[in-house]
């Protein structure tokens, strides 16, 4: 029988156990959900049991559990790790879904349910694809071994140090992650890069109370004033970041992703005009996706402070804040970017104002060079199913757990998505396209095969 055939008259079956897990409100940052947690993780244990893996293993953590499973039957082939995370985002706001995000709905060729693209539907796959091998096959063609989290969206605090104390069980040729997603329909690309993060927030003090801006305009230091010429400081006219050192492990460009970015074809004037600007802005000498995928950003998330009732109100504030997150690439150190941040900033305060900084989280880039024998195996087995070969792409946000399996392990990643950029993952009614839950599930027995 053909995989194709297999997965057919398997579909009804496999989407009705996939609506069972998405049922299960496995959202990790709500602690009332924890009970749900478990069920969550206790119910992939028993799929991953009944797929036919072995040493199947759920390890308690300080947050929620993580799942362990091999299979090791094929002596002197690779090892893939496949990762995945059972828990979700919460569902707010509850008005705008169509149907209740833990009653899982097929409408038009989608699947409707948190949960569905990130990440239980993709990391699904792997499960009915392994399964589908051993059954069709008694054996899989490579040694497998499975690490599921929990903490994915609550930023894997528990999984780098089980992975450090875990070396030697999880030692893989290659991590295979189903987190991403395709460029559009029918256009499968393979992540190179993802770039890493720092946030700080920052507060600006000045007098001990508002002040009447008759009495004191003009005479004193306003918060506002001091915190907004402190902002414009960070870039200069050309939108590139003037923070000394900044720019320290930033790479150029090579030729070979220059040539990927171009096949990706972006139409610079639609998307302008799809998002009503009167134009794109951005670090001169670059086009958007360089800025966006291979470029560092300094951005400015939020920036508040005085009176912002209705009507007006003369008053000079005490206090002004702003919060900053920057998006980083190649070898840049998360920890010395926010110290030069710091550092330019308290030099450029303006007198009379005190300036406090409180740093926020930090992760570095992740990077892989496409041709990666790894990589150009997964292009092909995409080509395989899709009949168009994955583009190389490198991507603006962030994921830390990939680049810490990848230092970590001492392995390559390799990001296999099978979800699309409309999916709205993380938004009111997230869904999972079943054409590709479908070419999904043919496209990972290919990798497989190929590796």
């Amino acid at each position: 029988m053909s995989y194709e055939t297999y997965f057919q008259n398997n579909r009804e079956k496999h989407l009705a156990e996939l609506k069972e897990w998405l049922a299960i409100p496995s959202i990790s940052a709500l602690s009332e959900h924890k009970p749900d947690m478990v069920k969550a993780a206790q119910w992939l244990v028993d799929k991953i049991k009944q797929a036919g893996l072995e040493h199947v293993e759920l390890h308690e953590t300080k947050g929620h559990p993580i799942i362990t499973a091999d299979y090791l039957h094929a002596p002197g082939k690779p090892t893939v790790l496949v990762y995945g995370h059972y828990d979700v985002q919460p569902v707010d706001p509850l008005n705008l879904w169509v149907t209740p995000p833990f009653e899982p709905d097929i409408r038009d060729g989608k699947l409707y349910a948190r949960g569905s693209t990130d990440d239980k539907g993709q990391l699904f796959l792997h499960i009915k694809a392994l399964e589908a091998i051993i059954k069709e096959e008694g054996t899989l063609p490579v040694n497998i071994k499975l690490c599921v989290e929990g903490e994915e969206e609550i930023s894997s605090a528990n999984l780098p140090g089980f992975l450090e104390a875990n070396k030697e069980k999880l030692a893989a040729d290659a991590i295979l992650i189903s987190d991403t997603s395709l460029l559009e329909k029918g256009k499968p690309a393979i992540s190179t890069g993802l770039r890493g993060l720092c946030a700080l927030e920052l507060h600006v003090d000045t007098a001990n109370t508002d002040l009447h801006s008759g009495t004191y305009g003009g005479g004193v230091p306003n918060a506002l004033h001091a915190i907004v010429s402190l902002l414009a400081s960070l870039h200069d006219d050309k939108g590139r970041v003037t923070v000394e050192g900044f720019y320290d492990g930033v790479p150029d460009i090579s030729p070979l992703m220059k040539e990927e970015f171009q096949k990706l074809n972006l139409n610079e004037e639609q998307l302008r005009e799809s998002l009503g600007l009167e134009q794109l802005y951005g670090e001169e000498g670059f086009t958007f996706v360089e800025r966006t995928g291979a470029r560092p950003t300094l951005e400015l998330n939020g920036v508040y402070g005085g009176f912002q009732g209705e009507g007006s109100k003369t008053v000079i504030p005490k206090e002004a804040h702003a919060k900053i997150t920057c998006r980083l690439v190649g070898n840049q150190d998360p920890a010395a970017v926010l110290e030069n941040i710091k550092r330019h900033l308290h030099s450029h305060i303006q007198p009379g104002a005190k300036l406090t900084i409180k740093d926020g989280e930090k992760a570095r880039a992740f990077n892989i060079d496409p041709s990666h024998r790894m990589l150009q195996l997964a292009a092909d087995a995409y080509e395989d199913v899709y009949g168009v070969r994955a583009l190389f792409t490198k991507d603006g946000g962030s994921i830390p757990i990939v680049e810490t399996f990848s230092r970590v392990l001492g392995a390559p990643a390799v990001l296999m998505g099978f979800g699309l950029p409309d999916e709205n993952l993380h938004a009111p009614n997230e869904h999972f396209n079943l054409e590709n839950f479908d070419k999904g599930l043919l496209t990972i027995v290919s990798y497989l095969k190929r590796i």
